[in-house]
């Protein structure tokens, strides 16, 4: 007879957030943290980004959920209480991204892939794997706790409602532009100028890269892209320009997803030796790629994923220095819905972000 594992819970205190079963809409749900240990903080959340993630998770696109889930990984909010060992104090303003905790014992974590590890946690649909069994949730809620190397400090010079979707958009278009050497003498493309396009023009552009396209499937966003820093700007649909294009890239990043794209035409842009880099994540489990493509030129395909808490520091500096922004719509969590309906439209230039009331408390400081 197997006996079930009490799961570690702070029975004394509820945080209170919305929370999806599988489907939309989200409805209000309240639970009980885990313990705060030694290196943890308690976070009372004043802003969460919204993120594609969310909605593919919320909505069951990434698969069944196990449990009422609270999703929300670009989290920013000001340090309530602290272990005895945490890295940060009590009225730190702190952002938290798409993982909470690492091993950091193993070779990704020692190599400051730590979003990489076999034990890592992602912030929410995830389960701790340090015994305790306790599930993660997000940050569409008023407050958090985690573990303090995974709150980051947020610079000063950045608002606490644009530093939201750094956390992941941000760290996930910086990542792959810096592992693959984007800066002078390197050509780069974006496909998708949304959420995670729009800071990765600007992230190429602060590294200096010779030339930046924007890759989009109208002329909408053309006076956009310019505005955010790119050089050059392609209509997919006008066989002329995608033909001007044509092995032009060094470094090509995949921001948006669609089960129709169509991988021989993106590949096309590469150049020889070029890279194509996936940062979305389609639901549909296969992509279809002509194997020519690729070995007659010697493109690569990769994958990358967010980034370890190093980089994530390393990205927020950087992103203080050199003035690169989100673009933000804001919107009150308490209409999480409607902020929903809102992004899954279509219509936001370019990220949600949505305030909690402590967002006003902070604003008087």
């Amino acid at each position: 007879m197997s006996v079930s594992k009490v799961i570690a819970e702070d029975t004394t205190v509820s945080f209170n957030g919305w929370a999806s079963t599988g489907a939309l809409p989200l409805k209000k749900f309240s639970y009980h943290p885990r313990p705060l240990g030694p290196k943890d903080v308690e976070v009372e959340i004043s802003h969460c980004g919204i993120c594609g993630s969310d909605v593919h998770t919320m909505t069951s696109g990434w698969g069944e959920l196990s449990g009422p889930c609270i999703t929300g990984h670009e989290i920013v909010g000001t340090v309530i209480a602290a272990g005895p060992q945490s890295l940060r104090q009590v009225g730190d303003l702190v952002g938290i991204g798409a993982i909470v905790d690492a091993c950091g014992e193993c070779k990704s974590c020692k190599d400051g892939y730590d979003q990489l590890c076999e034990k890592s946690v992602f912030t929410y649909n995830s389960t701790y794997q340090d015994g305790s069994d306790a599930k993660a949730y997000g940050g569409y809620a008023d407050r958090v706790r985690v573990n303090s190397e995974y709150a980051h400090k947020i610079p000063s010079e950045i608002s606490a409602a644009e530093a939201a979707p750094l956390l992941c958009a941000g760290v996930t278009t910086y990542t792959p532009l810096k592992h693959f050497g984007a800066g002078p003498g390197k050509r780069v493309g974006v496909v998708g100028i949304g959420g995670l396009g729009h800071l990765a023009i600007q992230w190429a552009a602060a590294f200096k890269a010779d030339e930046i396209v924007a890759i989009s499937t109208s002329d909408s966003k053309r006076e956009e892209a310019t505005k955010l820093g790119a050089t050059k700007f392609v209509n997919s649909r006008n066989e002329e320009e995608r033909k001007a294009a044509r092995h032009s890239l060094d470094i090509l990043l995949l921001t948006s997803n669609d089960k129709n794209t169509d991988w021989a035409e993106l590949i096309e842009y590469v150049a020889n030796h070029g890279t194509l880099v996936l940062l979305a994540l389609p639901e549909v489990p296969t992509i279809a790629v002509p194997p020519t493509s690729l070995l007659l030129r010697h493109v690569s395909i990769v994958g990358s994923l967010i980034g370890g808490r190093l980089i994530t520091q390393e990205m927020l500096e950087f992103a203080a220095k050199h003035n690169v922004r989100p673009w933000i719509e804001k919107m009150p969590m308490s209409d999480a819905n409607g902020a929903i309906k809102h992004m899954m439209e279509g219509r936001p230039r370019y990220r949600i972000v949505m305030e909690t009331e402590a967002a006003a408390r902070l604003q008087k400081h």
